[in-house]
């Protein structure tokens, strides 16, 4: 199955409602640690998913988050 990047992002007036969207949505994401750069200053979290496709990705967050995210398709690769 395809691996995506996740890469949210919203300006820093914008974080705690970024949160608040995740209240109620039900999504595997949920409850697990994630990096992100909020406490940092930067307003980014990165999630790293298996889905079908990018909307099955997307698709994961709750609107809110979604419609700030970039997905990326990715794969892993060996770096000699």
């Amino acid at each position: 199955m395809p691996i995506f990047l996740l890469h949210h992002r919203h300006e820093p007036s914008e974080c705690a409602a970024a949160f608040a969207a995740w209240q109620g949505f039900d999504s595997p994401l949920r409850r697990h640690r994630v990096p992100s750069t909020c406490l940092a200053g930067g307003h980014a979290i990165w999630w790293r998913v298996e889905a079908f496709d990018f909307a099955g990705a997307l698709a994961l967050l709750p609107p809110y988050v979604a419609h700030r995210t970039d997905p990326t398709e990715v794969r892993d690769v060996q770096i000699p």
